[in-house]
């Protein structure tokens, strides 16, 4: 019967990634649709990754309560109720409102489903799990245009992801059983409480860890943000090839973290995440080095993504190995806040920069950091080795 819980947390994942790439899909119509400025878009986005990072710090008192099951649940269901509000919200202040809940749902989610695959399964199942999350991620859009391009509205196409999470959310409640069975099974030491913010900065290492998540994540998202926009406005790129290429980088990802999962037992955590690092960097010098062929950047944006490939995964599934198991729950909360952290506020940092001194910067900015991955992960290393 436990095996049975598996395949609901592979699906929970594809969930987890549905909603994340939508409004941008399905803001040109819906900006016009209630009268909002184009630019309203960003403010929405920066509300949802507000909630995520509240509720990504509360997860370990709101797991240690409720159990991962029970938040998995709620928060699906949470996340389908700000969707579906979302389908019906007549004006930019409903949608503001909306998303609170969406990115307080969204984010104790990530943390719950995170930390609970992290303890009981191997890391063979982290990296298909977040290849899940890619798929999703990747429908999501898929699902909207379907609607937008049969003439019905954005409404129908939020409407429908937000009847597939209700789905999930049922299936979820039907299925706690199995995650209690589950956590009874393991060695986890129930009684242990979760740690205030500053009690868990003081584990050994902690900080480290999320100087790399915050450097892993504004990595991932500034180079799909602005891929496009480099090759088009620096290498002279046609821009639906540009476009495409530009898409390649998250197939990139989504292949590479699915080929990582059979090499995942083979090569622990450590060497994994070291590995990711070197392709990335490769990939990013590909796409700095001025060669008079195209084809060289291009195919740099796809060594960029295979690289990033195995970094989240593996650094994630590390953490109770890294800082215990005891305290995996708040260490793997406050890692989901930081990397939240760096996907909201430093691609907006960039296209600053950009305007300023040139899009010509954007491989230097990656590039930074990469290394700060690498310092991070590699100053937590050696720490671990001294203990």
């Amino acid at each position: 019967m436990i095996s049975f819980l598996l395949p609901i947390i592979y699906i929970s994942f594809i969930s987890l990634g549905l909603p994340d790439s939508i409004l941008g899909a399905a803001w040109p119509t819906m900006s016009i649709a209630i009268n909002a400025p184009l630019e309203a878009c960003g403010m929405i986005n920066m509300i949802i990754s507000g909630g995520t990072i509240v509720s990504s710090l509360l997860s370990a008192r709101l797991t240690k309560k409720m159990g991962a099951g029970l938040v998995t649940a709620i928060s699906v269901g949470l996340t389908a109720a700000s969707l579906a509000g979302f389908s019906f919200a007549p004006n930019l202040l409903c949608l503001c409102l909306l998303a609170v809940p969406y990115g307080l749902g969204a984010g104790a989610v990530d943390s719950a489903l995170n930390n609970f695959v992290a303890l009981h399964f191997k890391a063979r199942h982290m990296s298909w799990l977040h290849c899940f999350w890619g798929v999703g991620a990747s429908m999501g859009p898929c699902i909207m245009a379907f609607f937008l391009t049969r003439e019905q509205s954005y409404h129908v196409g939020y409407r429908a992801i937000s009847i597939i999470q209700i789905v999930l959310t049922i299936l979820l409640f039907i299925s706690l059983p199995l995650w209690k069975q589950k956590t009874e099974n393991s060695n986890l030491d129930e009684s242990s409480q979760p740690k205030s913010l500053v009690s868990v900065l003081k584990i050994k290492g902690v900080p480290f860890v999320l100087f790399a998540f915050f450097g892993y994540c504004a990595l991932e998202t500034t180079t799909g943000l602005w891929a496009a926009s480099y090759l088009v406005n620096n290498r002279q790129i046609q821009p639906e090839i540009a476009a495409r290429f530009a898409s390649f980088f998250y197939l990139g990802i989504t292949g590479g973290r699915f080929l990582n999962g059979f090499i995942a037992e083979k090569f622990n955590d450590r060497n994994l995440i070291r590995a990711g690092i070197s392709i990335a960097i490769l990939g990013i010098l590909m796409v700095m080095i001025p060669f008079s062929s195209n084809v060289v950047a291009l195919t740099g944006l796809i060594i960029i993504g295979l690289g990033c490939a195995p970094i989240y995964p593996s650094i994630i599934h590390s953490t109770p190995d890294n800082f215990g198991r005891e305290n995996s729950q708040s260490v793997v909360g406050i890692q989901m806040a930081s990397a939240y952290l760096g996907s909201t506020f430093m691609p907006p940092l960039f296209g600053l920069i950009a305007s300023r001194l040139g899009i010509y910067l954007y491989p230097f900015f990656l590039i930074s950091f990469a290394i700060i991955i690498l310092a991070g992960t590699e100053i937590l290393n050696a720490l671990k080795k001294h203990r």
